[in-house]
């Protein structure tokens, strides 16, 4: 598995044929029975268009589905990966046997969607805080994924200029109240995950409180997620802290509090909503014209 942030094109490529061979097996089974009516020699041309302002994302998981089903498929693409397209611009052309791009049309256009969707939403979260005095935030997002789909997320997340947080229970350690309790508090947690998960790449421990952040920070902690906590403490949470443990926020964070949770000081602000509360953009595909 992939570090945040570290997304190489391999890696992306490998991703995106896994995803798409899981999808088009959901959907065409032992056969798309309304392509048979297609002539299986014909070739043509077909563009897909937005219909909304978008940031684009998903070219790999595109092309191959379109790659999957005509290995001689030719893919134009008129807005690169994670750049920002505008209502009805054409996004990209393809010529492809005729069967092919009806049947790879659905699963195309759903990961497209789906991914634009969260690359698009983390961009705003991302400009909203841009320009805020004092701010030092990052956009983070978290495990809140759809099932199967987490790596896919989170690199929408990355390519909307957001940044990932642990990939999933087998990287970071995130201590919550219920492994505080059954491991006898913040400081005897903090000792066991030293001692037991030193291979992870961060400890991180969750408080609610201003005097559960000051035993967490007496306790040596390095990150914490102060989780629900109104403006107020979050000042006072970042005074207290003095720039000695990654302070991150979770909890009431959306387009119109993001702002005023930035300007606090704070270092990270993970975010659910960045991949699980989506509204997919709207894209088409048109033929175009046949291709002799």
């Amino acid at each position: 598995m992939t570090a945040p942030n570290e997304f190489s094109a391999r890696m992306v490529a490998q991703l995106a044929h896994t995803d798409v061979a899981r999808a088009l097996l959901e959907d065409v089974g032992a056969g798309d029975l309304t392509a048979t009516l297609v002539d299986a020699s014909a070739r043509a041309r077909a563009t897909v268009v937005s219909r909304e302002d978008a940031v684009i994302c998903g070219h790999a998981w595109v092309e191959a589905a379109f790659l999957q089903l005509d290995a001689q498929a030719q893919i134009n693409w008129h807005v690169a990966e994670g750049h920002r397209c505008n209502a009805d611009q054409i996004i990209l052309e393809v010529d492809a046997l005729a069967p092919a791009l009806l049947t790879a049309e659905r699963t195309a256009l759903n990961f497209l969607q789906m991914l634009s969707a969260v690359a698009t939403k983390t961009c705003a979260f991302v400009q909203a805080i841009r320009e805020v005095p004092g701010n030092r935030a990052r956009i983070v997002d978290t495990r809140k994924t759809l099932p199967g789909l987490r790596l896919a997320q989170k690199y929408a997340v990355f390519m909307g200029g957001g940044a990932n947080h642990r990939m999933g229970l087998y990287d970071a350690v995130l201590i919550k109240d219920n492994h505080i309790a059954a491991a006898g508090g913040v400081a005897a947690v903090l000792r066991r995950a030293a001692e037991l998960a030193p291979m992870a790449r961060f400890v991180e421990i969750e408080v609610e409180t201003i005097q559960q952040l000051e035993e967490a920070l007496d306790a040596g902690a390095s990150m914490v997620l102060l989780d629900n906590m109104g403006l107020a403490q979050l000042h006072e949470a970042v005074r207290l802290n003095d720039g000695r443990a990654l302070l991150e926020v979770s909890g009431g964070v959306n387009l119109s509090t993001v702002r005023a949770i930035a300007s606090t000081g704070v270092d990270r602000i993970s975010i659910g909503a960045l991949t699980k509360d989506l509204k997919a953009i709207d894209f088409s595909m048109r033929f175009r014209t046949q291709v002799q």
